[in-house]
Order: structure tokens, then sequence, then C-alpha cells
């Protein structure tokens, strides 16, 4: 049996194990060793290209409504809930990311805009690869940026939780030597009691195999799932009148929030949602937009309200591969384009404000006279937060290639 450790862990791991028996000797006792109070991190892939101009809206320019006669989001007025929700007199939020406000007002809440990656591509599966490898125009990185953080930031304590993604499949940046796993659903791994035949089955193949790295990886896989009887997910209330979206993101926040509870030693999620690649019939302050945007408003606000005291620990970072097209197109859509904006939440966070070098969106400004430019680069924001964050100072490992200097963040996080 030829099976590499990775290549069970990426295809593999802890998905087999959503059965519905799991034998006795899966039930014995692995004490997790957790350090309370650890930094941690949550990252949101939105994937489709959200379109940033329709969410957090320049306002105060007036070329964003010549660029959009039928989509743009109408100025902030008072006592309206159709208009721009007014940050700063200049940028706003679409009103169905209302949930928003109170954080952003508690400074908890920041926002970079104009922010993404430098490589130019407008192909979703390119862009998506390169920002999810730390490595923009370069399709030859074997592992991503996510995992080479967990890579320079060893834990010989670490428990089989430290790093998870919440899907069907262990997403690119988690990808590499850094143990990780991907868990679709967390209901899918209750305990039920044992069942000696599969039992057997198991202890023989883990016992048999001269693989050692395979051996490793079910050794893992099963303390993870031992660990997992700490918790169980049916009767999880989560707490301070938080009210989840019912849709796979919000359940996705809400299992997040219950393994860093649970106090099982997670230390980096990532999540990730679709729907964002609006070319038709996008829509303004109602529509297809709109809709994605109550839940992802209604989904942060939850996860913020059920954490409480504990997102003093944690920071969330939101990201998309590119924007859209500053001009809405034929369709009453957008298409795809460059710079976008990023959300970042958390305790440590200094919130409450518009973080941008705003690049204009008159003709002459615009990237490739279509798009609002990137004059920020991504990796600068989220290495500010693994930085001051989670306090990993090798950013040259992280992001090969990038001058990622301390010097340059924008300040987004608190020293």
């Amino acid at each position: 049996m030829n099976i590499s450790r990775r290549y069970f862990i990426k295809n593999g791991g802890l998905a087999m194990l959503g059965m519905a028996a799991l034998p006795a000797f899966l039930q014995r006792a692995v004490a997790a060793s957790t350090t309370p109070n650890k930094k941690k991190m949550v990252v949101l892939f939105q994937r489709g290209a959200m379109d940033g101009l329709n969410v957090v809206i320049p306002f105060g320019e007036r070329n964003y409504y010549n660029l959009r006669p039928t989509i743009a989001i109408p100025e902030p007025r008072r006592g309206s809930a159709d208009t721009v929700i007014d940050l700063d007199g200049f940028f706003g939020l679409h009103p169905s990311l209302a949930p928003l406000m109170p954080i952003y007002q508690r400074r908890e809440l920041a926002i970079v805009h104009a922010v993404g990656s430098p490589d130019p591509t407008r192909s979703h599966f390119d862009a998506q690869d390169f920002m999810e490898s730390g490595t923009p125009g370069r399709k030859v990185t074997d592992d991503g940026w996510l995992n080479r953080a967990m890579q320079s930031m060893p834990d010989e304590k670490a428990t089989p939780f430290r790093a998870v993604a919440f899907g069907p499949y262990l997403p690119r940046t988690l990808q590499g030597t850094a143990p990780a796993v991907a868990i679709p659903d967390l209901k899918q791994f209750k305990m039920y009691g044992p069942q000696q035949t599969v039992e057997g089955g198991f202890e023989a193949m883990y016992a048999q195999t001269v693989d050692q790295a395979l051996r490793g990886v079910g050794h893992e896989t099963f303390e993870a799932v031992d660990q997992l009887k700490k918790i169980n997910p049916d009767k999880y209330q989560p707490e301070n009148g938080a009210d989840y979206p019912k849709d796979r993101f919000g359940q996705s926040l809400m299992e997040i929030a219950e393994l860093f509870k649970a106090d099982v030693g997670l230390e980096v999620a990532f999540l990730d949602s679709g729907g964002w690649d609006h070319h038709v019939n996008e829509g303004g302050v109602q529509g297809q937009l709109a809709n994605l945007l109550r839940d992802l408003g209604q989904g942060i606000a939850a996860f913020h309200q059920d954490m409480g005291d504990r997102m003093s620990d944690v920071v969330f970072v939101s990201m998309s591969e590119f924007g859209r097209t500053a001009r809405e197109n034929g369709n009453r859509g957008t298409d795809h384009g460059h710079a976008n904006c990023m959300f970042v939440m958390g305790g440590d966070i200094k919130g409450g404000r518009i973080y941008s070098r705003w690049p204009g969106l008159s003709e002459g400004q615009l990237h490739d006279g279509r798009d609002l430019a990137v004059t920020t680069d991504y990796r600068s924001v989220v290495g500010e937060i693994l930085s001051k964050h989670m306090h990993d100072d090798n950013l040259k490992t992280v992001f090969p290639g990038f001058a990622n200097d301390p010097k340059q963040f924008l300040g987004v996080v608190n020293s």
C-alpha cells in the first residue's frame, strides 16, 4: 500500500469517518493539549469574484453613478433603508449589510478597499489558485500560503484540529506538509457505539500497513474523531442571541464558533461561499447580490455575537479572487475585473474605518480602462494579520518572493 500522508489527508482525511457507526477502539480517551487564549484566524473565500464596488460603495465619487446607471446603490438618505449606509462620508455599505454596522461602530470591523492580487488574470481558476497559493503569476507552487503559515509556526502540542476547512475538500490554501483536515458537516461525526466487524477491519488495516505516513494519518484521524466526543452538534446553542443564516455558509460559521468554544485546539479555520459571479441581473438594492450580502452580513454578525468576549483572540478576514468591472454591462451585471474589498474583524483590529489608497474611477485611473485598480496587495493585509495577530515572524516563507515589509502595513491590526 503506497499512499502518501499528504494524499490521504487531501482526499480522505476525516471524510472517511462520516459513517453510521464507529468502532469501539476509536472511543479511547485522548487528552487534547490546548493552549488557553491562543490567537485564532478565520479565512473566508468568496468564490466567483464579488462586486466590491456595490458592496462597499464609493458614493462620494460621481463616476460611480455614471458608470452604473441601473445597478448603483443610491446615495445615503436619512430615514431610508434602501440607500447606502454612510461609513465615512465617501464610502458606505450596501443596505443588506446593515447587521455589520454595530461591529463597525464598536471599531472591531475594518474594510480594505482597492485591494487584491497584482496578477491581471481574469480567469476564475487561475486567480483563485494564485490567491490561495500566495504566489500570484506562479503556477508551480506546491502548497498554499495558509499551510505555509502553519509550517512556519510549528507546535508540538497541536491537536488534529489545528487547521480545519469547513467543506467537502481541502482547499488549495491549506494543502501542504502541515496537517490539516476537511470537515463537510460536523454533525456527520457523531459517536454511535461499537461495531466489532468494522473495528477489526480498521485495526487490521492500520496494524498491517508498512507505510508509516499512512499509519500516522490514521492515528491523527482517530484522535480527531475521539476529540469530537466533547461536542454534540445537535444540541449546540449559539450565545448572546446570535441567529445564524440557515445556509451552508451560516452553518459553517456556527460550527467554527462551536469548535473554538470546545477548546479542541482549532487555530485556523477556512470556509468559502459561492455564487458571486454576476454577469447578468446583478441587481442593486434588491437582487442576486443583495440576497447574498444579506446572508453574509447576518452570518458574520451572528458569529461575532456568538463568540462574545472570545473575539478578542480571533481575527476574521474575507477575500475574493478579483473584483468586477467598474462599468455595468448590457445585461445589468458586471464582468471580471481587478481590485476588490476585504473585511477584517476581531478584537485586535483597528476598526471603524476604511483603509484604502483609493485610485479613483475616472477613465484615466481605471486598470485597463475598465477596472478598479489594485493599490494594496492582499498579501500585505493577511501578512499583517499573521505577523501582528498570529505572531508569525516568517512572512518571507509564507509569501516567497513578496517583500512584505512591516513598515508598509496599513495598520489594520493593533501591535
